[in-house]
């Protein structure tokens, strides 16, 4: 182990490292550590199991990281600065004159002007063309930079930001120009196929940095089967009508929403989830809706258990001084930037539409540091047919279609 504590897999990473490369590495395999050293070597600085040399101070990069809110929030790069004597702290600094920014991908525009910085864009999020991808292309143009992932491009569009940043194509209408041939017979923009995927999958391996990353723990994923109320469950699929409000249903979203409130509340549900938390004192639960956060928080508190939330609500720290505890997480607000080593248990009270937010979330536990060999995931589930579509969605590693699935159901948008 070296002089920072990286590994020997990341040690390779950091070597094979260039300008605009993408460092991909599972959850939890020390990315953050591995760009930081990759940044402190291209500064002249130097480091092995006996010797350390600072970076040149005369010739450092700024070093700007476009994160998550909440890796920002909870200031987890800086706790990954603090070996590389690196700090946003002016007054505490080693280096003079080095500036260090550490912010949002909400804020990413701030930075469109910045020039001669090193950026390090942790957690992809360029995709597509908009706002946040234009102001990507910006940044890259003028700095050095390299992008982090735990789950690379599914297609082959997803790479056309980075692609672009690396000067392989023009912009996304070369791209498209050159490899993309779409299914003409849908109102939709629909790719049929691409052209020359051999020239894609060199370009792709020419950027792409995959971490050697060997797992110590080991995943248990069990599926509960609960059961759901039939009957409601036909009646809103035959009649089409909001159960709670009697009017008809607009479109697949609400469609989706009121089949799987139907299944997410059944009792049956809610007393397999107080089983596991009966055998595991240390749990992270992950939900969906609001609704089931209501839910949730009755039935913890019933039972007198410890409870913390981080949602869009409330942002709360695991009740670590507790001998049992229960820590509620929305998927969208908590599914990555934070970590927890003090549990073995994560309870999943629904699935999430998206592969890539299920991934993310199990990792939350699954990290280099963790006591832990063996790792629990339970993911109640009932056998009624929308939790069986997502399911084989995510099984295919696939986000779940709501349109799709309303269509097959003889729903038709008004």
């Amino acid at each position: 182990m070296s002089a920072f504590g990286l590994r020997d897999y990341q040690l390779d990473a950091m070597n094979r490292l260039n300008n605009g490369s993408i460092l991909c590495g599972g959850v939890g395999s020390g990315k953050s550590r591995t760009a930081l050293a990759y940044y402190f070597k291209e500064q002249g600085g130097y480091f092995d199991e006996d010797r350390y040399e600072p970076m040149d101070d005369l010739h450092l990069k700024d070093l700007y990281i476009i994160t998550t809110a909440r890796k920002r929030d909870t200031l987890e790069w800086e706790s990954e600065m603090v070996p590389f004597l690196i700090t946003r702290k002016k007054e505490e600094a080693i280096y003079t004159n080095h500036t260090v920014v550490v912010d949002s991908w909400n804020n990413i525009q701030k930075y469109v002007n910045v020039d001669n910085a090193f950026f390090i864009f942790d957690e992809q999020r360029v995709v597509g063309s908009g706002a946040w991808v234009k102001a990507f292309y910006k940044i890259t143009a003028k700095n050095q930079w390299i992008l982090l992932s735990a789950t690379p491009g599914d297609t082959w569009q997803d790479y056309i930001p980075v692609f672009v940043a690396n000067n392989f194509f023009k912009n996304k209408s070369e791209f498209i120009r050159n490899h993309v041939v779409y299914n003409h017979r849908v109102k939709f923009p629909k790719v049929d196929r691409y052209l020359e995927t051999g020239k894609l999958i060199k370009l792709r391996n020419s950027i792409l940095v995959t971490m050697d990353f060997k797992r110590q723990t080991v995943s248990h994923h069990e599926d509960i089967y609960v059961n759901y109320d039939i009957s409601s469950y036909k009646d809103l699929i035959r009649n089409r009508k909001n159960p709670l409000t009697s009017e008809p249903i607009k479109n697949a979203g609400e469609f989706c929403y009121e089949l799987r409130r139907i299944v997410n509340t059944d009792i049956s549900r809610q007393i397999a989830l107080m089983e596991l938390l009966e055998k595991h004192s240390k749990a992270i639960i992950f939900y969906n809706f609001d609704y089931e956060l209501e839910l949730l928080r009755d039935l913890c508190s019933n039972s007198g258990l410890n409870v913390a939330e981080w949602n869009g609500h409330n942002h709360q720290p695991i009740p670590m001084d507790k001998e049992s505890w229960v820590y509620l997480v929305q998927y969208t607000a908590g599914a990555e930037g934070w970590n927890c080593i003090t549990t073995d248990t994560i309870i999943f009270y629904s699935e999430n539409y998206s592969y890539k937010i299920m991934i993310q979330s199990a990792g939350r536990i699954d990290r280099l540091t963790t006591p832990f060999t063996d790792l629990y995931y339970y993911h109640l589930k009932s056998r009624s047919g929308i939790d069986l579509a997502i399911t084989k969605s995510l099984q295919t590693k696939k986000e779940f279609n709501k349109s799709a699935f309303a269509k097959k159901h003889y729903f038709q948008n008004n």
